[in-house]
């Protein structure tokens, strides 16, 4: 879910000097206006909005804080809240082994998901079986069957069986009896049709006894998500909810406001295609990317997860303005490990606001490939010092990279720009540790 209006509308707000109220009444128009694009509920946004203008005009700041400063914490906290608040998912299996059942409408993107979910938890040093339970699709168990062997996990399926019951708990004692710490069970989707779904899910359920049941919902239906997930949550109070697709519809903040409101427990969200876009739901950190705060925490896990060698030092380095060509080559490497750029640059507290119009074009990889070669292609000096890089030594670095000169005064104009942007990004740090913003999980 992507809100590149309410950061536009965000920066705006920072920036300004005029009428306080008429600020607020701008930005809260702006926010009205994105989210109902976002297929959020009317009655819920106008309850959300009338709360942060409340609060915008009758609470005072506490010493040391703007009002401008105060009300994006008020922004903050209460679409925090909107979404589901800061209650923490219980990730960790409460014992071993520990059974997931995943249940999902037709196309919600269950399958990838139940991949998904197991290459997380082999990353979190579980052992993971997966079972293949769908027999309405005829090429369900061929895809789940690539996917383990590209993430390495084991899959269990019985491909011309029909009885989905059997094959499931038969796939349950397959894993268990050689001790495996997570069995997850795929199941075949319902169109539309919740009272068949949750028919099955109960079927199953009383064959394999499953320690948790998983609903995966795709965003694009929106609010519909209201009524799935309020039947999922009353019919089965051990379920929690994965929604799935949120980079690529623009009704994303329905679907997660309309669980939300139901009290069930949203565990992670999809936020793209690859089988590494999963990750646990918080929304204080999902609100802080969407209002470009950024999410340093989220950044450092995900460094962690994926164990390349970008450190919680290297971001600290980016935000006091300690930056150089070795950095930020580092940086270049470990970001194309981590997956698309724009989506880690989005983490970093402030730089959402102000992403370079190359990266949003969708080129961005291909510039990194040409960076890299470029800065290959600079001496030890150049590197520590790319101020000294002038027009002999352009056409030097171009030639030695096998790229245009054009190229490389790109990237200078690149390195500039962040040198300039970490040097502001000090005083977005040091405001966002006032108001405890962004830097909580």
């Amino acid at each position: 879910m992507v809100l590149d209006g309410v950061r536009k509308a965000l920066s705006r707000f920072l920036s300004g000097k005029g009428d306080y109220e008429r600020a607020v009444k701008e930005f809260i128009r702006d926010l009205q206006k994105e989210l109902i694009k976002a297929d959020v509920n009317v009655r819920l946004v106008l309850e959300l909005t009338k709360k942060i203008r409340e609060r915008a005009l009758e609470e005072e700041p506490p010493p040391g804080i703007t009002r401008r400063e105060w009300f994006i914490n008020i922004v903050y906290e209460e679409l925090s809240k909107f979404f589901g608040g800061d209650r923490k998912p219980d990730i960790k299996p409460k014992k071993k082994p520990w059974v997931m059942l995943l249940v999902g409408l037709q196309g919600s993107g269950k399958t990838t998901t139940a991949a998904k979910l197991a290459y997380y938890y082999k990353l979190e040093g579980y052992r993971v079986g997966l079972v293949t339970a769908d027999t309405y699709r005829p090429a369900a168990y061929d895809q789940l069957k690539q996917l383990g062997e590209q993430i390495g996990v084991p899959v269990y399926g019985e491909p011309n069986n029909k009885d989905a019951v059997e094959i499931a708990r038969r796939g349950v004692e397959y894993f268990v009896s050689r001790g495996f710490d997570i069995v997850i069970v795929d199941t075949a989707g319902r169109h539309h049709r919740e009272e068949d779904l949750l028919k099955e899910m109960r079927e199953i359920a009383e064959n394999i006894k499953p320690d948790e049941v998983v609903l995966v919902i795709d965003a694009a239906i929106g609010q519909q998500a209201h009524n799935l997930a309020k039947k999922f949550h009353t019919a089965t109070p051990i379920g929690s909810i994965i929604v799935t697709k949120l980079d690529g519809t623009a009704k994303g903040g329905g679907a997660l406001s309309a669980v939300a409101v139901t009290g069930a427990t949203i565990k992670f969200i999809g936020t793209g295609e690859k089988i590494d876009e999963l990750e646990v739901f918080r929304p204080p950190r999902f609100v802080a990317r969407i209002l470009g705060i950024g999410d340093l925490e989220g950044l450092v896990e995900k460094v962690r997860r994926i164990k390349v060698e970008f450190t919680e030092k290297d971001v600290e380095e980016f935000l006091s303005g300690r930056l150089n060509m070795r950095l930020v080559y580092k940086q270049l490497v470990s970001l194309r490990k981590m997956g698309p750029l724009r989506k880690i640059l989005q983490m970093i507290p402030g730089l959402s606001l102000k992403i370079p119009l190359e990266i949003e074009a969708g080129k961005a990889e291909e510039k990194i490939k040409k960076w890299l070669a470029i800065i290959n292609s600079m001496t030890y000096e150049e590197l520590d010092k790319p101020e000294i890089i002038d027009r002999r030594r352009t056409r030097r670095i171009a030639y030695g990279a096998g790229v245009k000169t054009e190229d490389v005064r790109e990237l200078l104009k690149q390195y500039e720009m962040m040198k300039k942007l970490s040097k502001q990004l000090r005083k977005r740090k040091d405001l966002l540790k006032k108001l405890q913003l962004g830097f909580k999980p």
